[in-house]
This record gives structure tokens, sequence and C-alpha cells, in this order.
């Protein structure tokens, strides 16, 4: 089993993860911006992420946010 990895394409602003080293048989578009990669079994191989700085950005805020509002004393 080979190591996922991560490549960013900086003028597409595209993240891909590429979990296993096959053709692309099929695709499923998981939400406007998300693809996920299926071979020809219909098993995962890689994500795809479009506008991913904003994607990545907006998730990171996302958590931070949850982890201060649990920080943050209830009243004040």
């Amino acid at each position: 089993m080979t190591k996922p990895k991560l490549l960013y394409f900086d003028q597409e602003d595209i993240l891909h993860l590429v979990i296993a080293e096959e053709e692309e048989a099929n695709s499923i578009e998981l939400s406007p911006n998300i693809t996920a990669e299926l071979n020809e079994k219909g098993e995962l191989i890689g994500i795809e992420i479009l506008n991913a700085s904003t994607f990545v950005r907006d998730s990171i805020m996302e958590g931070v946010q949850a982890k201060v509002l649990q920080l943050t004393p209830a009243g004040k």
C-alpha cells in the first residue's frame, strides 16, 4: 500500500490528495468544490478540492472558533 500524498497546484488553487496511484474510472461530486475519485472497483483513490485556499482557511477558522467558544466562559 502506498502512502497518501498531498499535491497543491498554486495557479489553479487545487489541492489533490492522492490515496492510491491508480487510474481514475469514476468520480463523485461530494460538494460543489470537492470531488472523490474512484478506481474501477469503486474504491476511493483520491480527493480533489477546488478553491483550496478558501476551503482550508474556512475549515481552520471554523475549528478555531469552535475551540474558542468552548474556552470562553458562558455570559462573557
